[in-house]
């Protein structure tokens, strides 16, 4: 709910405070007083397109700002706190817009700079304007068809809320099965190429470490000689024949040290400790004797076996040079490889599997988008009547409103309906689409019309909150008892959702529970006093008040006759009030 709005500097207004009331909050006042310039601050906080045309002359900028409660509207709230912004502890949201002189305009949500599109995003869900220019809110047969499925009740959103779900399903099959088979020639491809791969592996069998494995046998056997007599010369060194050797071994070095300490260890225990140490080298000694020893004999040339080994890296590296450079690696692929077969192969399951589901899918969306026509077909008689039915109050009695439901070419999410709002103008007239053919003023009648309409169902049948309902000029081309029932129209809106009204007739200013009133002065001279070269120029100046009592007859009774103090006038005025109140 749009709780005031404060102006600065916009068009003739200098500063005003607009405080809106919750249910009919009428703006009334002289012509060119200034009252669109209200709606259009309304329009730039909703972020509406700014015109640097529209601040007041003289000033820098204009600056609006308004108040909206949003405890009742949590998509705002969110969306909110989305931007960065912060809802107040009372739960209301200050909106900001400052449209400069000369350059761009700056939008604040909720104390945080936004884009003016963010503005323009929670507009739906907070205002729903209809003025001279723009009260076509339901041109577009997409609005149409929304506000008629709104009119339907909750049983219709249940058909298209499942309706919606089978066809996001239904789109995302559509889009694998289009995958599959683009590809199919692809992943033939694929699947082959990995198959001739997985052949070759295992036609090679590699062991994991084979390959190093085999690299050191090949060092070994082409080096048999050399290590030869590397190892034979380590053994003579740590444990030769003492007798073909001019200098005795290292085993034989340790132990008579061992025993030359041993003799006289008694004598001295740190001696004693140092003859241990030598016998555990003379041990560790003779261990690795004996394993030179036996590697010398074991190691032999073996060509054969040198060549096998050559052999059997050579077919090793034809698997390392296109899948790894490991065998480690090659194996890796191979299981990676198997897993990626399996999934291409599924290819053709997977395909006939979505297929099948798509095609039931098919069938339940025909069933559900059949259910969803009569639906429609049933709720656009139903709102046909209400509409109609309002219009007889509105000084359009012979006019009726017909809506109606037609196959689509392609169904879509909405389902497979084009629905069209046509009005008849009067009986034997041809039914033209909304928005041609009549006035500016009978199409706000028709769309105040449709509005309560929809605001009754959805009340009454979802309990919904709607949003604030702004009417421009909604009375034009009518009097007498048409502006009656106007208000009373009016007010009957205002007990569902808050709606504000700019008019010109008392009948319908006389229904309101807020009454603002917009006047306009001059102000002659300037600042600087009456010797300033430009204190001559008279400055527009516009201000907002609410009228209560005494001045609200006043109002009322200026608006019936132009001469608020005609006592006949005043008379007038106060019958409208009483009969505004037994009317509602």
């Amino acid at each position: 709910m749009l709780e005031e709005i404060a102006i600065e500097n916009l068009g003739v207004i200098r500063s005003a405070r607009v405080p809106v009331g919750a249910g009919l909050t009428v703006i009334t006042g002289e012509t060119g007083a200034g009252k669109t310039m209200v709606l259009t601050g309304l329009g730039l906080l909703m972020g509406g397109k700014a015109d640097p045309a529209t601040v007041r002359p003289g000033a820098s900028s204009a600056v609006v700002e308004g108040r909206v409660r949003v405890t009742d509207r949590p998509s705002v709230a969110q969306r909110v706190d989305d931007a960065g912004g912060q809802v107040d502890d009372d739960g209301t949201v200050v909106i900001l817009r400052t449209v400069a002189a000369e350059g761009r305009s700056r939008a604040h949500l909720g104390g945080r700079s936004v884009p003016q599109g963010v503005l323009a995003e929670i507009a739906d869900d907070l205002v729903t304007v209809h003025g001279q220019s723009d009260q076509l809110r339901l041109r577009t047969a997409s609005r149409q068809r929304a506000a008629l499925d709104a009119f339907a009740g909750p049983a219709h959103s249940e058909l298209l809320a499942q309706y919606r779900d089978a066809w996001t399903e239904r789109t995302a099959l559509q889009a694998e099965i289009d995958d599959i088979e683009a590809r199919a020639g692809e992943r033939a491809r694929e699947a082959e190429l990995l198959r001739l791969g997985l052949a070759e592996v295992e036609r090679v069998a590699p062991r994991p470490g084979e390959d190093a494995e085999l690299t050191a046998l090949v060092a070994r056997l082409g080096n048999v000689e050399e290590l030869r007599v590397a190892a034979q010369l380590a053994h003579d060194a740590v444990a030769g024949d003492e007798a073909a050797e001019p200098q005795e071994n290292a085993v034989v070095s340790v132990d008579r040290a061992r025993r030359a300490l041993e003799s006289v260890a008694g004598t001295d225990p740190e001696l004693a400790r140092l003859a241990e140490r030598l016998a555990e080298v003379g041990y560790v000694l003779a261990d690795v004797a004996t394993e030179i020893s036996g590697y010398v004999e074991d190691l032999a040339a073996d060509p054969a076996g040198l060549e096998t080994a050559h052999a059997r890296l050579a077919e090793l590296g034809t698997l390392t040079r296109s899948y790894g450079e490991t065998v480690d690696d090659v194996l890796a692929w191979a299981s990676d490889a198997g897993l990626r077969l399996l999934d291409l192969d599924d290819g053709g399951e997977r395909l006939a599997a979505a297929t099948a589901r798509r095609d039931d899918l098919d069938a339940e969306l025909d069933r559900l988008g059949t259910a969803i026509t009569a639906s429609r077909e049933r709720a656009a008689a139903e709102l046909a009547s209400a509409v109609t039915d309002e219009l007889r109050g509105l000084a359009m009695g012979g006019a009726s409103l017909v809506v109606d439901v037609e196959r689509a070419d392609e169904p879509g999410p909405w389902g497979a309906d084009v629905v069209t709002f046509s009005l008849v103008a009067h009986p034997g007239a041809p039914a033209r689409p909304l928005g041609k053919g009549a006035s500016g003023g009978e199409l706000s009648r028709v769309m105040l019309a449709i509005e309560v309409a929809l605001a009754t169902a959805a009340v009454d049948g979802t309990g919904q909150v709607l949003p604030t309902f702004v009417f421009d000029e909604v009375d034009a081309g009518v009097g007498g008892k048409a502006a009656v029932e106007v208000g009373r129209r009016l007010a009957s809106l205002a007990r569902r959702a808050q709606v504000v009204v700019v008019t010109h007739l008392a009948q319908v200013a006389a229904f309101a529970d807020v009454q603002l009133v917009v006047t306009k002065s001059s102000d002659a001279g300037s600042e600087d006093g009456p010797d300033d070269a430009d204190a001559t120029a008279a400055v527009t100046v516009t201000g907002v008040r609410e009228v209560t009592g005494d001045e609200r007859v006043r109002e009322l009774a200026r608006m019936l006759s132009g001469q608020e103090d005609s006592d006949a006038a005043r008379r007038h005025a106060v019958e409208l009030l009483e009969s505004s109140v037994v009317g509602r």
